[in-house]
């Protein structure tokens, strides 16, 4: 999944951005308020990271303008600004958790597996189709009940059929989850990990089908097994 990390002090950014794509997350780093808005107009993300203490725009101001155009949008405000009154704003403001500096790299990341399990997937903790389970929390998935390890891309690409089951999924939609602004993100590469991931789920019940000129769509393989005669 892809985040937007809006946060102005380079060394924590930094560290928190190397958490993250450790994670398996895809990260766009800001630095200020107004240009954390064009990534948002623009671009589209599973999660914001976001100071308040922001040059250009404040954090409460870039909140505020957010949930005036999108409500979905999970939001952890990562802050300084600890006081009772700040943190009632804030999530007033529409911010869905509000992590106090300083923090451990551990406890964000569990934090931001517990926000995603409350706001997204509808609920649900477990996605399943066939043999494959994907767990929303822990953002790992297993196939005919052993862990099927991915590298991140792959990890991002399969995530993102999964949520959508039963719709295809374009290209443009696959590589804003699989890719920040500064990577490449080219149609060649989706269909490179594509080609990857299907055949680590050959042999399953489960697999990846094109579209031409529209995607890909996660479904449930047909069942090739003899009928037996009577």
């Amino acid at each position: 999944m892809r985040t937007l990390l809006v946060e102005d002090h380079p060394s924590l950014a930094e560290s928190i951005r190397q958490a993250l794509v450790s994670a398996g997350w895809s990260v766009d780093l800001m630095h200020d308020g107004l240009s954390a808005r064009t990534a948002l107009e623009t671009e589209s993300y599973a999660l914001l990271l976001l100071d308040i203490g922001l040059p250009e725009m404040d954090g409460f101001s870039l909140l505020s303008w957010l949930r005036k155009h999108d409500t979905r949008l999970p939001v952890m405000i990562i802050t300084a600004r600890g006081s009772i009154t700040e943190r009632v704003r804030g999530l007033n403001l529409g911010a869905d958790d509000y992590l106090i500096k300083p923090f451990s790299l551990s406890e964000m990341e569990a934090r931001i597996n517990a926000l995603i399990r409350r706001t997204r997937h509808d609920g649900q903790e477990v996605h399943r189709l066939g043999s494959l389970a994907f767990e929303v929390g822990a953002r790992s998935f297993t196939l005919r009940d052993r862990p099927l390890t991915l590298p991140p891309r792959e990890l991002a690409l399969l995530e993102a059929l999964m949520a959508r089951l039963g719709r295809t999924v374009s290209k443009e939609q696959l590589a804003a989850q699989m890719f920040s602004m500064d990577e490449d993100g080219s149609f060649e590469a989706i269909e490179v990990y594509v080609h990857r991931l299907r055949r680590k789920l050959e042999g399953s019940d489960v697999r990846i089908v094109t579209f031409r000129g529209l995607g890909y769509q996660l479904e449930r393989a047909p069942d090739t097994s003899p009928v037996a005669s009577s």
